[in-house]
């Protein structure tokens, strides 16, 4: 009998240093998409906040903490990272689990701006893209989402059909960085 093993989209990839800069697939738990019903935005983050311990993110933030955070993933659309969300929740938007969809790693180390700088049009730097800040955006040629979550740390998502090719863009980004100094 075929004994099924469940696999992460990078299948535990050992986490990888380059120059001064480390990617590691990350296991953000449970995802579920959230999409308030029409004129239910306030109440929603009332009983998020009230089940999760946090409020329903603005654009391009992100609220809680790792483990259990809400990220903005676009109009009207939140992305709830870490907890089984709470049952209350189905009373004022739309929940979709979305565990199998996404890939999820953390660039951290004093160089991860630069290395996103090669990948993302959008401006990364600590300046205008503090902790708590995120962006859907391409990532090279994907749709990503990318939230700073430390001062040199940042979790990126793609959807999981794309984790090979995020994996090697950002480690050729990283030798890349790493050649200039």
């Amino acid at each position: 009998m075929v004994e099924l093993r469940a696999q992460t989209p990078l299948d535990d990839m050992a986490p990888m240093t380059i120059g001064t800069v480390t990617l590691a697939e990350v296991d953000l738990g449970v995802l579920t998409s959230i999409a308030p019903y029409k004129g239910q935005g306030k109440a929603l983050s009332e009983a998020l906040k009230a089940a999760h311990g946090m409020a329903l993110p603005g654009p391009n933030r992100a609220t809680g903490k790792e483990g259990a955070r809400a990220i903005w993933f676009g109009r009207e659309m939140v992305m709830l990272a870490g907890p089984e969300p709470d049952a209350a929740l189905n009373a004022y938007a739309a929940l979709t689990l979305q565990s199998d969809a996404w890939t999820a790693v953390q660039l951290s180390g004093d160089g991860a701006e630069d290395v996103l700088a090669r990948m993302v049009p959008v401006d990364l730097r600590a300046a205008s893209f503090k902790r708590g800040h995120t962006a859907r955006s391409l990532v090279q040629h994907m749709n990503g989402s990318i939230t700073r979550t430390g001062p040199q740390s940042f979790v990126v998502m793609v959807f999981r059909s794309m984790a090979r090719t995020l994996l090697h863009d950002l480690q050729r980004a990283m030798e890349s960085v790493a050649a200039r100094g």
